[in-house]
């Protein structure tokens, strides 16, 4: 989905108010977890992706592993070899009880998504003055989607971002890369 020399992947720490604890409630890929009753949407969502942080694919460039075929289940249609970065988000959102699409069934195409948002009245074009939420998907024009992590005292986003340079990645990203983001919350 996204390759860039921009804003590499960077080390964040842990974003305030998701301790080991919290996240060691995730139980990785078995598609079972104690957060569905826990906390808000948006950290549920924030939780579950960072417990994938680091799923690479395996071999790198064929959009293919163990967790990225795990990330299909809860799509629809969902293609393997197919860019993921959808596929993470709706299995992300899914696991923490608040799945894509009209039915529930995932969205794997990045334009679908923000179609899907504008439907539900959860987009939320891009704009001076706009801030996400954690747990709310950033989205990259019809290119590219991600989780928001939070945002940074700079302004900057932190985001978990499947398919990002061949693997589930923390970045940092300038709120101006966005074209929008959908609320989760």
């Amino acid at each position: 989905d996204y390759q860039s020399s921009a804003s590499s992947t960077a080390a964040l720490g842990e974003p305030q108010g998701y301790g080991a604890s919290f996240l060691a409630r995730t139980n990785g890929l078995n598609g079972t977890n104690s957060l569905s009753g826990s906390g808000s949407i948006g950290n549920r969502i924030v939780a579950i992706a960072e417990s994938q942080l680091g799923q690479t694919e395996q071999p790198p460039g064929s959009n293919e592993s163990p967790a990225i075929a795990q990330y299909r289940t809860t799509t629809e249609g969902a293609i393997p070899g197919a860019p993921w970065c959808a596929y993470f988000a709706s299995w992300a959102a899914s696991q923490a009880g608040e799945p894509l699409g009209a039915q529930g069934q995932g969205i794997g195409d990045v334009p679908d998504i923000w179609s899907w948002a504008q439907s539900t009245g959860r987009a939320i074009p891009n704009g001076p003055g706009v801030q996400p939420k954690p747990g709310d998907l950033i989205v990259f024009g019809g290119e590219h989607v991600g989780i928001v992590r939070g945002v940074l005292p700079n302004g900057q986003i932190s985001t978990i971002e499947g398919n990002y340079e061949n693997k589930v990645a923390a970045n940092v990203r300038s709120p101006t890369e966005a074209t929008g983001y959908v609320s989760m919350s």
